[in-house]
């Protein structure tokens, strides 16, 4: 069976602010290794069968998204350019039909662009176990098992196991329901019944039945998405999709326009090491910490009496004394410091500076 791997790459990250930022959002920056985030998405299927890789991305985008994923591709990328954010449900569904121009029949991969994931086997594991459900008309999705009551992630309930008809689908499931960011007292609840994982927005489904499932449960988004990529624009390096076909589109996610609908929904549970790096806390928690338990990034970095700290420099040097829990990200154009229990309210700062730049 060959992959064909779909990337959304439209997310501003602005929760990773300065350093992700405007026309340099997390996914094209180096943050986990020497590689960037949407290079180290496709890179983790190396391995597999695998088509030529469609990325979804924005215009201002082309040229980075051409760029990087050229440097690590073994084929040609189909680069979608999304006129204007519609969410991931449209996106994905242009991308579905430039897949069924590769092969009618093609198995797709729906990732994210900038997730991290340590245990790539596993990964590539649940990747297999996914297709071949997929094969018989599942759209599968990827729950990962939870490791603590996380109230910032949607949930999905995974229902009765499906008959296992070989070693790579002993752990598929029938997809019961999603459910919203719960309450603690919910998640701690989600988390000792041992029936719900986070929801990965990762997904393994044919083409084909994505859009029949569409044209059912959101027909006009199926209509105008279908026609943005029948009209869309061919050049040499890219596709833009049409705009007044899919300016016409309301906007929604994958899992509110048919995942939460369908009747074929299966759920492959993965403890592969996931993290979605949503924040400078997140990136801290994952990366390798020194004696004094900080993460220090840069050469130009003087950490006295500093301890549980993520520090990363810039082009000049940064010292720290007699502090815990803070963090520091040095870029080009800003600093921040930040208490690492208040990183989530970096958000807030992105947005009173675009709201000054638009003022």
């Amino acid at each position: 069976m060959t992959l064909i791997p779909i990337i959304l790459s439209g997310g501003a990250g602005t929760r990773l602010w300065p350093l992700s930022w405007g026309d340099h959002p997390k996914q094209f920056l180096p943050l986990v290794s020497e590689r960037t985030m949407i290079q180290e998405t496709l890179l983790r299927l190396k391995g597999l069968e695998l088509g030529s890789p469609i990325i979804s991305c924005g215009e201002g985008h082309r040229f980075m998204v051409a760029q990087q994923i050229g440097e690590v591709s073994e084929t040609k990328p189909t680069i979608l350019l999304e006129p204007m954010a519609k969410n991931t449900a449209p996106a994905i569904a242009a991308a579905c039909c430039a897949a069924m121009k590769q092969d009618k029949d093609a198995v797709v991969v729906v990732l994210p662009s900038d997730h991290v994931i340590a245990d790539v086997p596993a990964f590539q594991k649940a990747v297999k176990a996914a297709a071949l459900n997929a094969e018989k008309g599942a759209l599968v999705t990827f729950g990962i098992v939870p490791t603590f009551p996380a109230t910032g992630y949607g949930y999905v309930k995974a229902g009765e196991k499906v008959v296992s008809t070989g070693s790579n689908t002993e752990d598929v499931y029938v997809l019961e329901k999603f459910v919203e960011k719960p309450c603690l007292e919910k998640a701690q609840e989600y988390l000792a019944s041992g029936e719900y994982a986070w929801n990965s927005g990762m997904f393994v489904f044919k083409a084909s039945t994505f859009l029949d499932e569409l044209k059912i449960y959101s027909p006009e988004m199926a209509v105008l998405s279908i026609e943005a990529f029948e009209k869309a624009t061919i050049e040499t390096d890219f596709i833009r999709l049409d705009k007044e076909s899919f300016g016409k589109i309301k906007g929604d996610s994958i899992d509110y326009a048919v995942m939460e609908k369908t009747t074929k929904g299966k759920v492959v549970k993965l403890n592969a090491g996931w993290d979605d790096v949503g924040s400078w806390s997140a990136l801290y928690d994952i990366s390798k910490k020194d004696g004094n338990l900080n993460v220090i990034k840069g050469n130009d970095v003087i950490a006295l009496d500093t301890t549980s700290s993520y520090i990363r420099g810039g082009k000049r040097t940064i010292a720290t004394i007699g502090l815990d829990n803070i963090v520091i990200v040095d870029s080009d154009d800003a600093l921040l410091v930040a208490a690492k229990g208040k990183i989530q309210d970096v958000k807030k700062v992105a947005e009173i500076i675009k709201s000054k730049e638009n003022a």
